[in-house]
């Protein structure tokens, strides 16, 4: 089976796999073979482990949805990490997302910054008056 997995930021994961088992908290474990039937599924926070062989990976997936169709599984995530344990993957995707909150709250604090100086030029030029 191929599998590819994808966020907003580009594909994190492409290749073929032996199986896959999803774990959602809303739509509980399923595994996924070869020639598994068609499915269409959603995970609002889980992972996927994804068995190669003798490796096993664990993809955490926070809002996704899953389709399996003709040996074909595409994932489309809004967070994805990959990780050789899901605690390990868990981990760093949520440290991934802390760093994102706080990249956003810096540059929220310099937008407001910039448009409270921007405000003080205008009131200072009479920019906007005839």
């Amino acid at each position: 089976m191929k599998i590819s997995i994808v966020t907003p930021d580009g594909e994190l994961y492409n290749e073929t796999v032996d199986s896959v088992i999803v774990s959602s908290s809303n739509n509980g474990d399923y595994e996924m073979l070869n020639d598994h039937l068609p499915i269409i599924s959603t995970i609002d926070t889980g992972y996927i482990k994804l068995t190669q062989g003798q490796l096993n990976y664990y993809v955490v997936i926070i809002n996704g949805v899953v389709e399996n169709h003709h040996n074909l599984i595409t994932v489309i995530a809004q967070d994805a990490f990959i990780g050789e344990s899901k605690d390990e993957a868990f981990k760093n995707l949520m440290d991934i997302r802390k760093n994102r909150v706080e990249d956003n709250r810096k540059r929220n604090i310099e937008l407001a910054k910039a448009e409270k100086e921007l405000l003080k030029q205008i009131k200072q030029t009479g920019a906007g008056h005839l």
